[in-house]
């Protein structure tokens, strides 16, 4: 049976350590009139200046690194159900932006998707708007369908993809949002590149949802 695995993250970038030039260490060292030797440049090999809130580890001298901290990082401000309300800091004086999201898993526990959404004021019939994400590899010429409990599904066009994933990105209507609100379990269908003929389906829980909605923050056009 066809798997696929959603790659949710980047790729990370490894910094490698530079190596010291090798003319500066085969350089011959010469003595002063005082017997002291030095390079040929004169100056003496110069140290890090000491700073005593470095710990090193006793052994080796060597510094092992602290944590640091991003203020800018977004973070699970609340959970409803399966459904978590995810923040992302805003500047002093100003409210958090906080939006609904989803880790979508197949039956094995690996992550598919994603799922975020986020309330919409003044956009007309769209009260809320969602984000996507699935696999690279996904047939792009076949939508995403997404049904409720079983109904009748709606199809969506993909937007965009990157190293991450293909989004589709959602306009929501109230209808459909009542439509999750009271639904139970909605079904995400999409089709593999690689085997064109098969469907993915990814289930989605709705418990949690009226309560999450009600949270998220609304984003004003």
């Amino acid at each position: 049976m066809f798997r696929i695995v959603f790659r949710l993250c980047l790729a990370t970038l490894l910094a490698a350590a530079g190596a010291a030039s090798a003319q500066q260490a085969d350089a011959p060292a010469v003595t002063d009139q005082g017997g002291a030797t030095a390079d040929q440049t004169g100056d003496a090999p110069a140290e890090a200046p000491a700073q005593a809130d470095v710990p090193l580890n006793p052994v080796t001298g060597l510094d092992t690194g602290r944590p640091v901290e991003n203020e800018n990082a977004p973070y699970i401000k609340e959970t409803h159900g399966d459904w978590s309300l995810r923040c992302f800091p805003a500047p002093e004086g100003q409210e958090d932006l906080c939006q609904m999201y989803q880790l979508l898993t197949e039956e094995a526990g690996n992550p598919v998707a994603e799922f975020t959404l986020y309330r919409l004021g003044g956009a007309g019939q769209v009260v809320a708007g969602a984000t996507l994400a699935v696999p690279l590899g996904t047939l792009l010429t076949e939508e995403i369908k997404i049904s409720i409990d079983g109904g009748k599904a709606k199809s969506y066009a993909y937007s965009f993809c990157t190293v991450a994933g293909c989004f589709s990105r959602i306009g929501l209507t109230q209808a459909d949002v009542d439509a999750l609100k009271a639904g139970a379990q909605a079904t995400i269908a999409i089709v593999p590149a690689q085997a064109p003929d098969q469907t993915v389906r990814i289930d989605m829980s709705l418990s949690g949802f009226t309560a999450a909605f009600d949270a998220a923050s609304v984003i004003t056009n």
